[in-house]
């Protein structure tokens, strides 16, 4: 997914835990899968930021000094600017976005 073009707030606002918890149907429920999505968009927007600065890494001595290209500090900017994980998570609940399963208790009996 290009979480570059998320319709996210990149700052936090405030939400109505009524209207997120419609969909889910409890608050502590809601809370888990927001925070397990953005563990997960977390670790992609890691893996992808690594993958990129991977091509400027040169093998050198560790004693050596680092040198920092600009589209290297370009690159890393752009993803400073994104929203966080978790407000992306959010929103892609919002947008029915996340799909998830719950397992009760009830469930399993049946």
């Amino acid at each position: 997914m290009d979480y570059k073009q998320t319709k996210a707030p990149k700052s936090t606002i405030t939400r109505d835990m009524t209207q997120l918890t419609e969909k889910v149907g409890n608050v502590y429920e809601t809370v888990a899968i927001i925070g397990k999505r953005a563990n997960q968009i977390s670790q992609a927007l890691k893996k992808e930021l690594d993958a990129k600065l991977q091509d400027f890494s040169t093998p050198q001595d560790a004693a050596d000094e680092t040198y920092e290209n600009r589209e290297q500090i370009e690159i890393s900017r752009s993803y400073e600017c994104l929203p966080k994980a978790t407000l992306i998570a959010t929103q892609e609940l919002i947008d029915d976005q996340i799909v998830y399963r719950s397992s009760s208790k009830d469930d399993a009996l049946k």
